[in-house]
């Protein structure tokens, strides 16, 4: 199956507790998971390093799997 969902296009999340949500796909991870912008965030923490002294937690994107998104045109063309 071909997956219509491709890199930097708007899609809007259809199913799960982010629901309704929109945004742009950052990228498509192999395994059908695609990463969100501002969609399933999580705490990650970094240790200290050279680059990052203070260490500390960031938070950032998670990937979801493909059938929960939709691409944003399809679903406002069917709302309507």
């Amino acid at each position: 199956m071909s997956k219509a969902i491709k890199r930097e296009e708007e899609v809007v999340v259809i199913t799960g507790s982010h629901k309704g949500k929109r945004g742009k796909v950052l990228s498509v991870q192999s395994g059908e998971r695609v990463l969100v912008e501002g969609v399933n965030m999580i705490t990650k923490f970094e240790r200290k390093s050279q680059d990052n002294p203070d260490g500390g937690s960031v938070e950032r994107e998670a990937p979801i799997h493909y059938s929960n998104v939709m691409l944003a045109s399809k679903y406002d063309a069917k709302q309507k």
